[in-house]
């Protein structure tokens, strides 16, 4: 076994290095599952009883991975949203 000793400045530095690292790789990755709160903001604030008959109805793909847990699909939000997109009149 190796033991790999670093100055305290060092240690620090790849700390953070690593850090950003992995905020830059969450960031660059949207979920494909979100929570009922993100589906919401993403919907523009509808209420949670809209969100349901929307998913009743089939409109946006979800999974509910237990009786209390349902999680919605970005990407058919995303379809959803460019479905009843408004073109310019122009």
């Amino acid at each position: 076994m190796q033991v790999i000793c670093l100055e305290e400045e060092a240690f620090y530095t790849l700390l953070e290095k690593s850090v950003e690292y992995l905020e830059s790789k969450r960031k660059g990755a949207p979920r494909k599952w979100i929570g009922e709160e993100e589906a919401v903001e993403m919907l523009s604030g509808i209420s949670r009883s809209t969100l349901q008959r929307m998913r009743n109805n089939g409109d946006i793909g979800y999974t509910q991975p237990s009786r209390k847990i349902i999680l919605y699909d970005r990407d058919s939000i995303n379809a959803y949203l460019e479905k009843h997109a408004k073109k310019p009149l122009r």
